[in-house]
C-alpha cells in the first residue's frame, strides 16, 4: 500500500523549476522551487472554489474577446447550469493550499468542457500538468475541447489540432479542435 501511495503521489506532485528574473540584481537568475499537486474536486467548497477562479480567469482573458451575449451565455450555460455543472469530471492544481488552476470534463472524460489556470500562474506547467490528468483518465485516445481564441495557441502547444474554423454560436467563440493520444 505504501508503494502504491508514493507512486500516486509521485504521479500527482511534481516539483517545478522556475526561473525568477531579480532586476535589481543586474540580472542575476534565482531558482525557486514550488510544488504542485493536482486531484480531483469533489466536494462543494472545491467546486465553489474552482468556479470562482474560472469566474476570475474568464472575465481577465476571454470575456474581452466575447461580444455581452457570449459572456452572459458561458455563465448561463456553464457555470449557473446545475445539470451541466454534476455532468463534469473537476481536476484542480494546488499550490499549497491555493487552486491555481482547473480543468473539467465531460462525456466520460472525452471532452474538456472548462480550462482555465490562474493568470499569475500562466506558462509554468499547470496547465500540461492538468492535462496529464484528463489523458490519464480518459476512456479513449481522442479529447475534443472548443477553444476559446484565447486558448489556441496553448492547445496546440498541447498537440491539439484545430478540426474547423473559428466558429460562434450565441455569442461564444471557438475553434473545435481534437487530440488523438499515441
Amino acid at each position: 500500500i505504501l508503494m502504491t501511495l508514493q507512486a500516486s503521489m509521485e504521479l500527482h506532485t511534481i516539483s517545478l523549476r522556475r526561473a525568477i528574473k531579480n532586476l535589481s540584481a543586474g540580472g542575476i537568475l534565482q531558482m525557486s522551487a514550488i510544488s504542485i499537486e493536482t486531484k480531483e474536486i469533489t466536494n462543494q467548497k472545491e467546486i465553489d472554489e474552482a468556479v470562482n477562479l474560472v469566474t476570475e480567469v474568464f472575465m481577465q482573458y476571454e470575456a474581452p474577446d466575447y461580444s455581452q451575449e457570449g459572456v452572459d451565455n458561458f455563465f448561463k450555460t456553464a457555470l449557473y447550469d446545475a445539470d451541466f455543472m454534476k455532468s463534469l469530471t473537476i481536476y484542480g492544481a494546488y499550490e499549497g493550499q491555493t487552486l491555481v488552476g482547473v480543468v473539467a470534463t465531460r462525456s466520460e472524460g472525452r471532452h474538456i468542457a472548462l480550462f482555465f489556470v490562474d493568470g499569475a500562474h500562466h506558462r509554468r506547467g499547470i496547465g500540461r500538468m492538468l492535462f496529464e490528468e484528463v489523458k490519464k483518465n480518459a476512456p479513449t485516445k481522442e479529447i475534443t475541447v472548443n477553444s476559446s481564441p484565447f486558448a489556441k495557441d496553448f492547445y496546440h502547444r498541447l498537440g491539439f489540432i484545430d478540426m474547423s474554423e473559428e466558429q460562434t454560436v450565441t455569442g461564444i467563440r471557438f475553434i473545435p479542435m481534437q487530440y488523438i493520444m499515441a
